[in-house]
């Protein structure tokens, strides 16, 4: 697993799509879903935490790009 997209179809075997409309919300609603499989012991422990790491950078790269737009703006 290495990109959002990866960690999409591991959601997606369990029936679980996420689409908010906002990348951002995406992210953190996938967070929590994933959080959800791990505690139902649906997911192995890499599993989670290699989907947990790409779930953070990709949070972080998304926070970035929203605060670069916003001081592009003003």
């Amino acid at each position: 697993m290495k990109t959002l997209y990866d960690v999409q179809q591991l959601l997606k075997r369990f029936g679980i799509l996420v689409y908010l409309g906002k990348r951002l919300y995406d992210i953190e609603m996938m967070k929590i879903e994933l959080e959800a499989l791990y505690q139902a012991g649906l997911l192995d422990k890499m599993e989670y935490l290699e989907a947990e790491l790409i779930l953070r950078r990709e949070h972080r790269l998304e926070k970035e790009r929203e605060d670069d737009t916003k001081i592009n703006r003003d």
